[in-house]
């Protein structure tokens, strides 16, 4: 039987959790000298040394699933944490080590993948390890994920306890002890469980609680007015309360608030749908507030007949300066016959009823002006999307939200903060309407910084042709945002950071695309493209007589990306920045291929026009400077169109009352012709690749015929403002 050796001052505490984790039959012996590294006597012949190899062949050799991971980028990941686990044992960056690991487990339940793995037991036996300084953390929560992940472990694997008991002292790891087993339970409060191994269903990286909520009675509801698309803002409310929803075992509705036929369409209902869809929301029933028409006319009748509402025929400007001003109006004191007629004049749509809207009365000497005798109801005589030309009054938001959350059974209603005001008149017209009661509950509003997120204004770019629809690149819509690159697991992993938390924050861009960048460069193929503009040919002297093909891997470190064929030949293209910071005697390197000495550049008028070298494959990579990217020159090279997008505003953040219109960017896309290698014949669009040494691109517009370009979108990464040099 194999042995594991190590010594008693310093146990390997990951092998032993390994072992233990995966009932592998293994005997231990803790006779190696101090400082001694672990060994893993295999046979009398074959031994293998430290801590992360031994933890390796166990992964491999263990009948737990994807224990060293389902692929080689899997296993390349798991790699990664075994090292990582190294940091927790330095004093001065523990803290950012348990920061780092808790960020990176905000939407995930493991480290890699869907099952336990060795890069768990790693960090899990460093944390360990640490004894008390661990523990003492644990209790505070200030790292829930890390927190929730460790525990969850722990409880798992009951025999962990054990294990703890006898390797781990208060000071951290060291001799066998025979103290008291520590504690590894898990809580109800820390326990954030996913919904399955959906990347898309992951719950929010805190705990918070909704006010009154009881397990499987909550109802929620996430009700966009199909007036628009689906923005980054939207996203927030929408996962949200499908975390709620999911906490509780209750219901979520999609509920669309139509009822402003002016300004709503059928294709925005489907869109929004394609877009919920697109977010993961999972819901239990989709209704309209145009199926409580008939009841909501109904109230507004009742309430004329109680005297709690009443019709007024102030221009609309006028009754906006009375309630600013806290001025009853004259119509106020209407009789309730009067009112009743003026009402059936509003439903006929006549010349006297479009004059007129109903207003409750509540209090016009309300320090909160929202209780203002708000409108409950107007006239319009727009056809809606689903009723036609059927009414000719449509409900207020203010009325009509109150009244459906009451009856279709809504718990909590969740609204973002800046709607705070209007709290009171929510409760007071509830009141009035005498309906059961509907708790509401706050989160801060998601401003993103350059960002317009009003429907209306955002509609103003698509009615005056400044982009090309809701779904251009330049949107903060959900597919405005994926069609120029974002990955859905990047959106939802960034707004899930924002949390529930109450503060007014302005979101920096740079952030979100930071994080799409960690999801797509591990997987995303590579490919060359060259720009046109004043390309420079080099030709190598002692090239290939005959062009020649080699398979390449599209990415070097994941083989699922698949392979390129990559065609040599003794005349190669350049670009000219590239040929630029070349010199005469230079050894440089071509990227694929080798290494190349540059013997002579040629020039007109002092631009260079042709450059001649000899391959030196013998060189070293290491020791060049410029290590350049090449296309061969065949006729088989495609046609891009690169497209670069910049911020719609040029300003941050506009103030109170600022025009938007006054603050318009003049160039907010840009073009740039290039020629690309010949497998991106085969991109489909919505691919995401790396053109080497130029960013990350999103295709567009596939490969059709030679003389149309294939339409690729510059990604941001975070850090670059533009792409392309």
């Amino acid at each position: 039987m194999a042995v594991v050796a190590f010594s008693a001052e310093c146990p390997p505490l990951s092998v032993i959790v390994a072992i233990t984790v995966s009932g592998i039959s293994l005997t231990t012996d803790s006779s190696l000298p101090p400082a001694s590294a672990p060994i893993l006597r295999v046979s009398p012949k074959l031994n293998l040394h430290g801590a992360n190899t031994i933890l390796r062949y166990l992964g491999r050799v263990s009948e737990l699933p994807n224990f060293y991971g389902k692929d080689a980028l899997e296993s390349a990941q798991i790699d990664e944490w075994l090292e990582y686990a190294m940091v927790f044992s330095s004093g001065s960056q523990f803290a950012s080590a348990c920061m780092h690991v808790d960020d990176h487990l905000a939407l995930r339940t493991l480290l890699v993948g869907y099952n336990l793995s060795i890069a768990d037991i790693a960090i899990w036996s460093s944390l360990a390890g640490t004894g008390q300084r661990w523990e003492s953390l644990r209790k505070s929560r200030k790292y829930p994920n890390l927190v929730r992940w460790f525990n969850s472990i722990a409880d798992e694997y009951c025999s962990l306890k054990e294990v703890a008991n006898i390797y781990i002292g208060k000071r951290g790891l060291g001799k066998p002890l025979a103290n008291k087993p520590t504690q590894f339970s898990v809580t109800n409060e820390e326990q954030i469980v996913d919904g399955d191994s959906n990347p898309k269903e992951n719950v929010l990286p805190f705990e918070v609680d909704l006010p009154g909520a009881k397990i499987g009675e909550v109802c929620l509801r996430f009700a966009p007015e199909p007036s628009g698309f689906l923005h980054i803002g939207h996203t927030k409310a929408a996962l949200l309360n499908q975390y709620f929803a999911q906490r509780y075992g209750g219901r979520l509705l999609i509920r669309f608030d139509d009822t402003n036929p002016s300004k709503e369409s059928s294709e925005f209902v489907e869109n929004l749908l394609r877009d919920i869809e697109t977010l993961g929301i999972k819901y239990d029933a989709v209704t309209y507030t145009s199926d409580y028409f008939p009841r909501l006319m109904e109230m507004a009748e009742n309430l004329i007949l109680k005297g709690k509402a009443y019709v007024d025929d102030t221009p609309r400007e006028q009754m906006q300066k009375e309630r600013m001003d806290g001025i009853v109006s004259k119509c106020r004191s209407n009789s309730v016959e009067e009112n009743l007629m003026l009402w059936k004049e509003m439903i006929a749509g006549s010349e006297r009823g479009i004059l007129c809207c109903v207003r409750g009365k509540l209090d016009m000497q309300d320090p909160n002006k929202s209780v203002r005798d708000p409108v409950y109801y107007r006239c319009n005589p727009d056809p809606h999307h689903r009723v036609g030309s059927k009414y000719k009054v449509y409900p207020t938001y203010d009325f009509s939200c109150p009244f459906v959350d009451s009856i279709e059974g809504i718990t909590h209603a969740l609204r973002s903060n800046e709607y705070h005001d209007r709290n009171e008149q929510y409760f007071r017209i509830l009141d009035d309407m005498g309906l059961r009661k509907v708790q509401i509950y706050e989160f801060s509003r998601l401003n993103m910084v350059y960002t317009l997120l009003s429907k209306r204004k955002l509609l103003w770019f698509v009615q005056n042709g400044k982009v090309e629809g809701w779904d251009d690149p330049r949107f903060p819509t959900v597919q405005g945002i994926v069609r120029r690159g974002l990955k859905i697991e990047a959106l939802i992993q960034f707004i899930l950071q924002q949390g529930a938390s109450k503060n007014i924050n302005l979101m920096e861009w740079d952030k979100l695309w930071t994080i799409n960048k960690k999801i797509i460069d591990p997987v995303c193929p590579r490919h060359t493209a060259l720009l046109e503009e004043r390309r420079v040919m080099f030709t190598l002297t002692n090239g290939p007589e005959k062009p020649f093909v080699r398979i390449l891997p599209r990415h070097k470190k994941f083989e699922g990306a698949g392979n390129k064929a990559t065609t040599y030949t003794s005349r190669i293209w350049l670009d000219y920045a590239d040929a630029l910071s070349m010199l005469e005697g230079e050894e440089v390197t071509l990227m694929d291929w080798g290494n190349a000495i540059v013997k002579e550049i040629q020039k007109e008028n002092g631009v260079i026009t042709h450059l001649i070298g000899v391959l030196h494959p013998e060189g070293s990579v290491k020791t060049t400077k410029l290590k350049l990217t090449w296309l061969p020159e065949i006729e088989e090279l495609v046609n891009l169109s690169l497209v670069e997008f910049d911020y719609l505003i040029k300003k941050k953040k506009l103030e109170e009352g600022e025009d938007f219109l006054d603050n318009l960017n003049p160039c907010t896309r840009r073009v740039i012709a290039a020629f690309g290698d010949s497998n991106m014949r085969n991109l489909k669009s919505g691919d995401v690749i790396q053109l080497e040494r130029k960013g990350y691109f999103r295709c567009d517009v596939p490969f059709v015929r030679p003389s149309k370009p294939i339409v690729l979108f510059a990604i941001p990464d975070g850090r670059q403002t533009t792409s392309l040099n």
